[in-house]
This record gives C-alpha cells, sequence and structure tokens, in this order.
C-alpha cells in the first residue's frame, strides 16, 4: 500500500480510476489503450481501479462519491468519453482528471464548433460544409476530391475522400451512421503531419511525425491501428524553421480550446504552409500510437509520460 518517493519519503500510492471501453464506435481501441496504461502504470505508485463506463457507471460513481478514488485517468475515445459528457461527471465529484477539461473536450470533438474557434484564433483550417438529412448543399459550393467525415468521431471512423460527385451521397451516407451531422472539407494535398503537445498553463511541443500510410490513401482507421498500417517518422524530416512554425500552431490550437495534459493536432503540410485538420483531446496510447513515440523521442518513456499527466491533472 505504500511506496518510497525518497529516502525519508513514504508516501500511499495514488488510487487510479483507469476508465476504458465505453460505448462509441471506438471502444476496441479505447480498450486496448487502457490495458497498454495499465501495464505502465508505476505499480509503487498506483493503486488502480478498472471501470468500463458501459457498465460500470454507478459503480464509477459509488467510488467517486465515497472518495474512493484519487484521481481519474480516462482511456476513452470518441462519444460519452472523449466529448465532454464524463469530464462533467467528473466535474461534478470535484475529482482530478488527466486530458482536457468538459468545455475543450466539447468543442475539440464537434469538428465544426473546433473550427469555428480556430477561425477566431487566425489558425488556417481547410473550407468546410456542414451536412445533415434535412439540408441541401449545392454542388456547386464543393470542391473535388473532397473529405467527407462524421462530425463528432475520432480514429477517422467513418471517413471518405470523395474524388467524384457520384460518390457523395455513398459517403455523406456512410459518414451519417455515426451521428446526425457530417463535413464536407476541402481535400487538401500534401504531407500528413501530427504534433503532440504536453502541458497545461505553459505547454511544450513534441518532436513532430510525418505519416505515410501504406495501406490506405490516408491515415485512416487501418493505417492507425494496424502493425505496419503506416510508416511513422519521428522526428519529421522537415527543417527546424518550419518543425518551429507547425510546433508553435500545434500550441496556439492546444490553447485556443483551453485543452490540458496532452493532445495531439493533426496536420496537412501544403508545400511551406500548415493546415490544422482537428486536435484530439485524448490521443491513443496502444502499441501503435504516435503520442508515445513523440514523447519517446523527446527522452519521456512511457511510465514516465504517464507520470506527468497524472501530475497535470492534480495541478488543475
Amino acid at each position: 500500500m505504500f511506496w518510497c518517493g525518497g529516502k525519508d519519503k513514504i508516501m500511499k500510492k495514488l488510487r487510479v480510476a483507469l476508465l476504458l471501453g465505453g460505448k462509441s464506435a471506438e471502444r476496441e481501441i479505447s480498450i486496448k489503450t487502457g490495458k497498454m496504461i495499465t501495464k505502465n502504470l508505476d505499480k509503487k505508485k498506483y493503486q488502480v481501479f478498472l471501470f468500463d463506463p458501459a457498465r460500470d457507471l454507478l459503480k464509477l460513481a459509488n467510488s467517486l462519491k465515497k472518495k474512493k478514488i484519487d484521481v481519474v485517468f480516462p482511456a476513452l475515445h470518441g462519444t460519452f468519453g472523449e466529448d465532454g459528457t464524463i469530464q462533467g461527471m467528473l466535474e461534478l465529484f470535484g475529482i482530478p482528471y488527466v486530458f482536457s477539461g468538459a468545455l475543450a473536450s466539447a468543442l475539440a470533438m464537434d469538428k465544426d464548433m473546433a473550427k469555428k474557434v480556430f477561425k477566431k484564433e487566425k489558425i488556417p483550417v481547410p473550407k468546410h460544409f456542414v451536412f445533415t438529412k434535412n439540408n441541401y448543399i449545392s454542388l456547386k459550393k464543393i470542391k473535388f476530391p473532397c473529405v467527407v467525415k462524421p462530425l463528432s468521431q475520432g480514429s477517422s471512423v467513418g471517413v471518405t475522400i470523395v474524388t467524384a460527385p457520384s460518390q457523395l451521397k455513398k459517403a455523406l451516407k456512410y459518414a451519417l451512421e455515426f451521428g446526425p451531422r457530417a463535413m464536407i472539407e476541402d481535400f487538401i494535398e500534401g504531407r500528413e503531419v501530427t504534433a503532440a503537445v504536453l502541458g497545461n498553463s505553459k505547454p511544450q511541443a513534441l518532436p513532430l511525425i510525418e505519416i505515410k500510410p501504406k495501406v490506405s490513401k490516408f491515415f485512416d482507421y487501418s493505417a492507425k491501428y494496424e502493425v505496419g498500417g503506416s510508416e511513422e517518422i519521428c522526428p519529421a524530416q522537415i527543417n527546424s524553421v518550419l518543425t518551429k512554425k507547425i510546433q508553435d500552431l500545434a500550441i496556439k490550437t492546444h490553447m485556443a480550446l483551453g485543452c490540458h495534459g496532452v493532445t495531439r493536432t493533426d496536420l496537412i503540410l501544403h508545400g511551406s504552409q500548415p493546415f490544422v485538420l482537428e486536435i484530439n483531446t485524448i490521443p491513443g496510447m496502444t502499441k501503435t500510437s504516435l503520442v508515445p513515440q513523440a514523447a519517446a523521442a523527446a527522452g519521456i518513456d512511457f511510465p514516465e509520460l504517464l507520470d506527468r499527466l497524472i501530475e497535470l491533472a492534480r495541478e488543475k
């Protein structure tokens, strides 16, 4: 029950509630993320309790109410996990938790709202339209190729690159399987780059990663999670001036939404101009995930990264 933090310092283990699974289309990835986190949390420092919100919500609430938990680590992705829902619940109980708060999480998950904030902050983003079953968008407004995606999903779930008008209806139908709204976004040709940012009020950017998908045309679900699905170059082979420009943009994106802990901003580099596609407030933590790779390139191994995230949660 105790661990030694120094020669004369004895402290109780922190009781960590690790949330994994959930109800979203990204449940499988959440479970993999949760298992990887559990494996790498220092057993000398932490006592870990696993909860799946899909079935253990009342059990979790009871543990929080009885103050049996010191910090919550939500290894959740998608709706009801990364969209501010569970974060709002944790706020009510006054329990510190890893990653961003309820508002930042909700804004980041809603791609339309996030882009509105980014535009206000002069963060370059692709042009886009929002589509629902009850509205109509003239084909004259849409530039092909374009990207069609659900408005509130992650892990590239439901995403299609549409190269011709004849493909649009099918792509929209597919995206709407994951929610009532879809986004039609300009397709920007360029290098796919991701930038992790670590910290709260004074965040730091980690080394950039360039992504070259091998099993698909873009960084989709298979490219992200299949072993060998993509080539990930870390640090990215980008000159120092442009690297700093992208890192500064990622920090600006992180702070524009008021994010905490760690985020991962996905960008397209068109020539020397980076465009922000989206920001992930609970990045994946599997064997093939990008944030652990970026942290390792900065000299932060996975257990230390988890320690830092818990420290950042408790300082909010």
